[in-house]
């Protein structure tokens, strides 16, 4: 599930609904209702119910570096017709898998079960999709009347034709009549919400062996697929997240782990018209199209349209599966658009659903099947009434599944078309279209709060050149992101102007005449303030990578690109480079997270390096093989230099208490990290082994006994801290180390904001003056010794997100604005901004990684222990 807080209805609530409702509650008090605990911030409620301290400080290194190193392919099987089976190895028996106490099927049972559905005739097909951080299959399922090698070509060029040629595809006859219509179920997403899967397996097996003439048109004419379980390693471990803790259902913007890359080839290969994202546990049956505000930048008129007319037909075959509040405590199905004023919102693109959007799905849903069994319902109720819940969520699953099934069948047609029609405006650059009960008839309650459309630039340009060669790493990363998510890229061959700008010889345009503008736009546009529309979010409200990620990005708003010296790329330009050859010492700057990793593999490696007064790290050039090895595989420029540098620079070994996305992102610029907790420290922690401490959740000063608070004011005084947000600074207060008084502003704030950074400070000179925040923190009385090294800026703070003060009045962005937002001293670095947020905000990691490596340098010449 992914409520935050119950939320005022619409006025058009049915009166009906809200009796019957109430009725149930005083008749049932106890009957299953939708998990109210906020799950907006990474890691709540992600594990089941277990303590806090105990959640990162149990993921393993091996997770992340399999998340790393993970490639990104797209599914096997190009060529080849349906179906495609293969038999599949069985996985250990694990009967610890959380599955099994529900009456559900385990991991280890899937692959023997598609094993038998292959056998059932000609209609299933099994594929790989990929493997998650755990290192679990992730299972495609296809079902689809047989078609040869040749069939399957065929389809795969309309497929491409709709998005590459709408306007062409528009006029065909061939797809009107034989394309079939692709249509996705995602199933498991969230770990402890089990039920789609089971669900999904049942209907695989009904259409491989139903003689129906119904259900031979429907295979006929469409295309089934199942993502069986997105989350094995939740699945097995009944935890929402995956093995490296992330939250997969808010990893679309980045798609830092595999699972979200598998998913997001899927959306990609299989371009479906109509997706579920199946979820769990909101009492009744909660079924999208969202409340305001709505994504800007995709073709909401159609989406809606369709959106809300399946909506309507899952809600009713829901309700007639004909459980009852007062029977079985299943409340009636709700539609979030028609039924609710705010607080469930379809804004960012992290969710499934709405990242489908952006890859032309034209109805998309997030269902929320009713009955709790997961956290603290899993630990506390009896197995008999676990099992009678499981079973009622796995019908309510299979009923929507159902529903859309004929949905589909009997809108084909009008589906596929209006699919084209999204690629075509983006395509030919035409203005959206806003809903209206004019434009979307059929859809009641459409008001003015629901329009939302944005202006579209001709282009973005990411500029080369000297001027730009500091962010060459995030340049590189940004294209080969863009591209990863099928957003077409060119590249100059020589100079240009566009916009009444002269761009140098290799610089990156997006041309926004595009089939998938809008998922390049939400990608690289600034974002907007909706602080003013309304009073709660359901999660984050700014993310532009344009803004985060340290690459210049600059929109053009007109202009022509014809004649322009533009070629369409495949990958990014690498950055790798070394100075010729020569007695010069190499510089490598450390303003992006792929140099903190190269300058890391080379201290793993014995280099001798040390900081020059800029903050850049100085190689000997004795090590230049090595330096020419680290640039190859991170994409990093080593220049010459004749500065010598001053303070060592030493492998920092990091003791973290940190949520699951931060402990990937130092991972993932090769620190050497070691998961703590209040709990592992009271359990005796050897400090011998850790030069830093990084503290953000999980470590309560309070909290520790005496001996292991003893242990940690040692190790503070002697060595150094790196707090963040207020976690960070209420132990920075209570270990007495920084003299500052740290505020906390909206706990729900978030989003993209302006900084001023100190041009003298290590940890964020050179800076990017864009942060981002979540519950942001800010710093006042200051004492002697602390140094400002960076400011929340003046005026207009917030460039887009949600921040609004609170109910007194405090708490808002102009009671931050100019306040400090990251201090330091001798032994402490505490920052108020969230700059390694979900490993999402790339150009923030630097600040992190430089506060870490600052630290081993307070107290030099002290033993390594």
């Amino acid at each position: 599930m992914r409520r935050t807080r119950p939320v005022p209805p619409r006025p058009v609530l049915l009166a009906a609904l809200a009796v019957t409702t109430a009725g149930s509650l005083l008749l049932t008090p106890h009957t299953a209702t939708a998990d109210r605990k906020p799950v907006t911030r990474e890691g709540a409620g992600a594990n089941g119910g277990r303590p806090a301290d105990a959640r990162a400080a149990t993921i393993p290194a091996g997770a992340a570096a399999r998340a790393l190193t993970a490639p990104v392919d797209g599914l096997t099987g190009t060529g080849r017709g349906y179906p495609r089976e293969q038999v599949l190895s069985p996985d250990p028996v694990n009967p610890a898998d959380k599955s099994i106490k529900l009456g559900l099927i385990p991991y280890h049972g899937i692959a023997p079960k598609l094993n038998d559905l292959q056998k059932l005739g000609d209609r299933v097909s099994v594929e790989v999709a990929g493997r998650s951080a755990g290192g679990h299959r992730l299972y495609l399922v296809t079902v689809t009347a047989p078609e040869s090698a040749a069939q399957a070509r065929a389809q795969e060029r309309m497929r491409r034709l709709i998005e590459n040629a709408p306007a062409v595809a528009a006029k065909s006859q061939a797809i009107k009549r034989s394309y079939k219509a692709p249509v996705f179920f995602n199933n498991n997403i969230h770990g402890n919400e089990w039920e789609g899967t089971d669900a999904s397996l049942k209907l695989v097996e009904r259409l491989a062996t139903a003689t129906d003439a119904r259900t031979r048109d429907l295979l006929a004419h469409s295309r089934i697929y199942f993502n069986i379980t997105a989350n094995p390693d939740g699945r097995i471990a009944g935890t929402r997240a995956n093995a490296n803790g992330f939250d997969l259902n808010r990893d679309f913007v980045t798609s830092s782990q595999p699972e979200g890359r598998a998913m997001r080839q899927i959306e990609i290969d299989k371009q479906p018209t109509v997706m579920l994202d199946l979820h769990g546990y909101v009492n009744g049956t909660l079924i999208e199209p969202t409340t305001p505000p709505h994504g800007e930048n995709y073709e909401y008129d159609l989406f809606l349209k369709n959106t809300y007319a399946n909506a309507l037909g899952m809600e009713a075959a829901v309700n007639g599966l004909g459980y009852t509040a007062q029977r079985d405590g299943v409340e009636p199905a709700q539609i979030p658009f028609r039924d609710q004023k705010e607080g469930w919102d379809d804004w960012p693109p992290v969710f499934t659903p709405q990242y489908a959007a952006f890859q032309g799905t034209v109805a998309a849903h997030t269902v929320e099947i009713p009955m709790t069994v997961n956290n603290s319902a899993y630990d506390t109720l009896p197995v008999a009434e676990l099992r009678r819940r499981s079973a009622i969520n796995v019908a309510v699953a299979g009923a929507a599944i159902k529903a859309t099934l004929n949905y589909v069948q009997d809108h084909r047609t009008s589906l596929v078309a209006d699919q084209i029609e999204v690629f075509r405006r983006g395509a030919a650059g035409a203005a959206q279209v806003p809903v209206s009960a004019a434009t979307v008839p059929g859809v009641p309650g459409i008001g003015p709060e629901d329009v939302y459309t944005t202006t579209f630039p001709r282009a973005y340009v990411i500029p080369a050149g000297a001027s730009a060669q500091r962010s060459a790493p995030a340049a590189a990363r940004l294209v080969d992101h863009l591209l990863a998510n099928d957003v077409k890229v060119t590249r100059a061959g020589h100079a240009f102007r566009l916009g009444g700008r002269t761009y140098a010889k290799g610089s990156y345009v997006v041309d926004m005449r595009q089939p998938k503008r809008g998922l390049a736009n939400v990608l690289l546009a600034d974002g907007r303030d909706i602080s003013a529309k309304v009073s709660v979010m359901y999660d984050i409200s700014g993310w532009s990578l344009g803004r985060l990620w340290g690459a210049t990005v600059q929109p053009v708003g007109r202009g022509s690109l014809l004649g322009l010296p533009l070629r369409k790329v495949t990958a990014a330009t690498r950055a790798g480079y070394v100075a010729p050859y020569g007695r010069l010492r190499l510089r490598l700057r450390l303003d992006d997270p792929r140099e903190i990793a190269a300058l890391n593999s080379l201290l793993r490696d014995g280099v001798s390096v040390r900081r020059a007064a800029d903050g850049s790290a100085i190689v000997p050039a004795s090590a230049r093989p090595k330096a020419v090895a680290a640039a190859r595989a991170y994409g990093v420029a080593f220049d010459a230099t004749k500065a010598t540098g001053t303070a060592s620079l030493r492998r920092t070994r990091v003791a973290a208490a940190v949520t699951p996305g931060e402990l990937f992102a130092l991972r993932e610029m090769n620190f050497e990290v070691t998961p703590v907790s209040t709990a592992v420290l009271n359990a005796g922690f050897d400090w011998a082994g850790a030069d830093v401490l990084f503290v953000s959740q999980d470590l309560s000063y309070e909290g520790l006994k005496p001996a292991a608070r003893t242990a940690l004011d040692a190790f503070l005084h002697s060595r150094g801290l790196v707090g963040r947000g207020a976690a960070g600074a209420a132990l920075n207060s209570a270990a007495g180390m920084l003299a500052v008084k740290a505020v906390e502003g909206n706990g729900d704030a978030n989003g993209v904001v302006r900084v001023m950074n100190s041009g003298r400070s290590p940890v964020t000179a050179g800076a990017p003056d864009h942060g981002f925040v979540y519950a942001p923190v800010w710093f006042t009385d200051l004492g002697p010794g602390v140094r400002v090294d960076q400011s929340y800026g003046a005026g207009r703070l917030l460039v887009a997100g949600h921040w609004r003060s609170l109910g007194d009045g405090s708490g808002g962005p102009a009671a931050a604005a100019g306040k400090a937002s990251v201090v330091s001293g001798p032994h402490a670095v505490l920052f108020g901004t969230e700059p390694l947020f979900r490993d999402h905000p790339k150009g923030e990691f630097a600040q992190v990684a430089r506060a870490l490596l600052s630290a081993p340098t307070a107290s030099a010449g002290r033993s390594r222990g």
